[in-house]
């Protein structure tokens, strides 16, 4: 890949990070995290930088594992009309 490509990619993981603080729900903020994640783990293997791979590795399995308790608490936590453990594929 042409090194321009690469800072490319580098800019566009910066703007979807930052990018995440923009929004309202803490869910979509997550996901949108664990894309600009992998966008970051991506570029780090690109340039052989272990410090960017391992700290966003760990920001990927924070945002996913805060994303599953959040999901496995609802379904735990019965919304009215619903038992508890009745969720869709989304954890709601």
């Amino acid at each position: 890949m042409s090194p321009l490509l690469i800072q490319y990619l580098g800019w566009s993981a910066t703007a979807v990070f930052v990018g995440s603080y923009f929004f309202a729900r803490p869910s979509l903020l997550r996901v949108v995290q664990m894309f600009g994640a992998l966008l970051w783990i991506a570029y780090g293997l690109l340039i052989h930088a272990s410090p960017v791979i391992v700290a966003n590795v760990l920001v990927f399995a924070a945002a996913a594992w805060t994303t599953f308790r959040t999901a496995r608490r609802a379904c735990l936590s019965p919304l009215p009309g619903r038992m508890a453990g009745q969720c869709d594929a989304h954890g709601k």
